[in-house]
């Protein structure tokens, strides 16, 4: 669901708890004031008046005269910062996809403070993309001179110069785009010129380890229309001085990854290294020996997820179970109570809680139209920590789980055959969808092989489910199981997604700490072996969502056999088709519903053709090490593929059959050959596609037994198509001449695409095209048959040569 984000850092000055408002408002600190001529800074005791608002912590903030000063005490001088800005509260529609909202994280820097000349300090932003610390530090430094963000003029010094006061209000008022919205944010949303003139400071809050900054911005708009005023609260934090100790990414177990160029890991080459995000979860002092023992100890830090107060209350138990169902993963780890979920307190409870304080993770109920949830996470970028995270939840992705579970599950839950579900249902949906995104925000990415390791006949029996579940992992994209039938009569918490074997295994391996490592490089032989021993057991197995040839790393799918699951998907839709009219139906309403829940089972069924289709031209990617026998990339073999031609044949040529009936038309006005039409052009473009045809030749030139050939797809293809032989029937006839024109058309795209690739996919396309051009105008039949054979071949004469006259027919 959700796109994750994984950022570079931020920025802090530490408070003690406490609050201050501009006094008066936004007149009192209004942008556009003209600064005061600069003197030598004075004496702390003399500029600060007895009147002004003060907030102590570990530096000092100040309020006079309109303006606020902080204290840069020599301490921070050099430290890491991390900044992060949000939107706290969004302009009136300025919207764009999925930004735009409250919550919303909007920037985010890595800064340092550093004492400059001429009682100046500088506010410096680094990148760490490359780094050195042993072999050649000063050339990587000097390669890469931080960026001067700001010059702040110090306004007032101790005697002793250690604490130095300044001015942040024109920095806060400012349109910069490291603080606030950066230029690819601002074209998405139409975000024009900042007005200062409509711009104010509205507060601060600090706590004992960030200040939170908040401001009203008013821009002007790109596109024309009246300005738009938002509320940005910028979050500044204090990095760690010891950074995490971190843990080397590895394609074997999914994890995020902050990368950078590294100079230092082997003296004769560039590396890139990468390291995964986790939290910085550990043992308290006194429990180390326990945790040593293998005893089970609760971290020193746990992980806590707030409930937006802004949160329906009927949802809130749900997602608090759905984070609190990680906490047997964490238990693999070592550490018991690791991570949980609470309500935000109340204003009488706390006070200072703020949703966007930088010191708690949340998930943030949007009101929003969009059907997704994501889960994003904030990390520091020299170690890969995870410092903070919110969790997107828009409001209206309970549509898209009804619909999901309607069309996978409605024959075998009875409480999903109907438009609107009950309430524990959805409750136990939105539990699933929370478990998955909070596992992105732990650092986990989709595991797409954890759908495909157990077979249909698996997936149907309720004994093995209840003892393994249907997918190894929650990470995948694995939904429902659309392969169990009504006669099975599984219960219905045997449908959902659980956290499984592969996500327990995964926090095991990320969370685990070696206290007697503290280096990374020493940990590699060590997690390595830990690795090679675990995925003996295929149920532990990581597939990345990135691949594009792999059939067993797909979205929405089940089993390891998509011709046998899919076939029981598809019956499950047709059991849908005969009931939907009734089960779609809402009091006192028209037939929208009907259409919207009909157009999903026309996109299960696409996901189901296209799950098959995947495995012609598919290749099998496992990551390996040197230690591991076996090969990392081997074709499908050639009877998989042969077989999934036969699934694809027969149900393209029946589906007119079942999932185009007269009474949709009738009641939605949706068109047959249309919905079909657009099935046909995906499935055909799927097969007839240049990395499909490359990987086939590649298979056939390493030598693969038996390898399955361009030549054997395509006359499959053509024995699938029939020509020559139309069906008896009138409608059959019709649906069979759309199934020929996609094909064609996929074909002359095949052959019309330009750049580099095998000479020989494109040879083989045109060779294709000559030979139908051909036989189609040699084809006869009724005078529609013919029209038909004469317009197919012309599509070819015009492709193949362009200035020929058409045939005549």
């Amino acid at each position: 669901m959700q796109k994750v984000i994984t950022t570079f850092v931020f920025i802090l000055f530490w408070f003690a708890a406490g609050e201050l408002f501009a006094a008066g408002g936004a007149s009192d600190s209004l942008a556009g004031k003209k600064p005061e001529k600069d003197d030598a800074p004075q004496l702390v005791e003399e500029f600060i008046r007895d009147d002004a608002k003060i907030v102590k912590g570990l530096t000092t903030l100040y309020f006079q005269d309109g303006k606020y000063y902080i204290n840069i005490n020599d301490t921070l001088f050099g430290r890491d910062i991390r900044m992060v800005s949000r939107i706290s509260r969004a302009a009136e529609g300025a919207r764009f996809n999925f930004s735009g909202y409250a919550g919303d994280i909007v920037n985010s820097a890595m800064f340092r403070f550093e004492r400059g000349p001429e009682d100046k300090i500088f506010l410096k932003s680094l990148s760490l993309r490359e780094r050195s610390d042993t072999i050649m530090p000063e050339n990587v430094q000097n390669s890469n001179f931080p960026t001067i963000v700001e010059v702040f003029r110090i306004k007032a010094q101790s005697a002793d110069k250690t604490d130095n006061l300044i001015e942040v209000n024109d920095f806060l008022l400012s349109d910069s785009e490291y603080l606030f919205f950066p230029k690819k944010y601002k074209t998405s949303l139409g975000i024009g010129a900042l007005q200062k003139d409509r711009s104010y400071i509205s507060g601060i809050k600090t706590f004992p380890i960030n200040t939170e900054f908040r401001v009203v911005h008013t821009y002007l708009r790109q596109s024309g229309t009246p300005a738009m005023t938002c509320e940005l609260n910028l979050s500044f934090v204090l990095l760690p001085e010891v950074p995490m100790t971190p843990r080397y990414a590895d394609d074997r177990v999914g994890y995020f990854t902050v990368t950078y160029t590294d100079f230092d890991r082997n003296p004769q080459k560039v590396e890139y290294t990468s390291m995964i995000t986790r939290w910085r979860l550990e043992p308290k002092p006194e429990d180390m020996e326990k945790y040593m023992r293998g005893e089970l100890v609760e971290p020193a830090k746990p992980i806590v997820f707030y409930i937006d107060p802004a949160t329906p209350e009927e949802w809130v138990p749900y997602l608090i179970q759905g984070v609190n169902d990680w906490q047997a993963a964490f238990e693999k780890a070592g550490f018991k109570n690791a991570i949980y979920a609470r309500r935000a307190p109340s204003v009488e409870e706390d006070s200072t809680w703020s949703l966007e304080d930088a010191r708690h993770s949340a998930i943030v109920y949007k009101p929003s139209a969009i059907a997704n949830a994501s889960g994003p996470h904030v990390s520091d970028p020299r170690s890969g920590e995870i410092i903070e995270s919110h969790i997107n939840w828009y409001h209206n992705v309970m549509s898209l789980l009804n619909k999901w579970y309607f069309v996978q599950c409605a024959p075998s839950d009875t409480g999903a055959r109907k438009a609107v579900f009950d309430s524990e249902l959805m409750g136990q949906l939105i539990r699933f969808v929370s478990s998955h995104e909070v596992g992105h925000t732990l650092g986990l990415r989709h595991n797409f092989i954890g759908s495909a390791i157990y077979d249909a006949s698996q997936l149907r029996d309720e004994d093995f489910l209840r003892e393994n579940g249907h997918a190894t992992s929650i990470m995948d994209y694995a939904r429902f199981n659309y392969v169990a039938q009504p006669e099975d009569s599984i219960p219905r918490e045997l449908l959902f997604p659980r956290i499984n074997f592969y996500d327990k295994w995964a926090i095991e391996w990320g969370y685990r700490r070696f206290p007697d490592i503290d280096d990374p490089v020493e940990e590699l032989p060590k997690i390595n072996g830990w690795i090679v021993e675990k995925t003996k057991d295929a149920r532990l197995l990581f597939g990345t969502e990135r691949s594009l040839d792999d059939p067993r790393l797909q979205s929405e799918d089940l089993g390891s056999d998509h011709t046998e699951s899919n076939m029981y998907g598809i019956r499950n839709l047709k059991y849908i088709m005969e009931h939907l009219v009734e089960w779609t139906s809402l009091p006192n309403e028209g037939y929208d519903n009907l259409k919207t829940y009909y157009n999903e089972v026309v996109s299960q069924y696409g996901r189901y053709l296209l799950h098959v289709a995947k495995w012609v031209g598919g290749v099998y990617e496992t990551p390996k090490t040197v230690e591991q026998t076996g090969p990392v990339y081997s074709p499908v073999e050639r009877w998989k593929q042969k077989k999934a031609m036969a699934f694809l044949a027969e149900n393209l040529c029946e589906s007119h059959k079942w999932l185009v009936p007269d009474t949709i038309y009738r009641m939605t006005g949706v068109k047959g050959e249309e919905t079909l039409g657009k099935l046909y052009d995906k499935v055909f473009g799927k097969l007839l596609d240049r990395r499909v045809m490359t990987n086939l030749y590649n298979a056939e030139l390493i030598g693969s037994n038996g390898a399955y050939t361009m030549e054997e797809l395509y006359n499959d293809l053509n024995a699938m198509l029939s020509w020559g032989s139309m069906p008896k029937g009138n409608t059959d006839a019709m649906y069979k001449r759309a199934m020929q024109e996609s094909y064609v058309n996929a074909l002359i795209r095949l052959y019309a695409e330009n750049g580099s690739g095998n000479a020989e996919v494109r040879s083989m396309a045109h060779y294709q095209l000559l030979k139908l051009r051909d036989r189609l105008m040699h084809l006869r039949g009724t005078e529609r048959e013919r029209a038909h054979y004469g317009y197919l071949a012309d599509l070819i004469e015009n492709e193949l040569e362009p200035d020929s006259k058409a045939s005549q027919y």
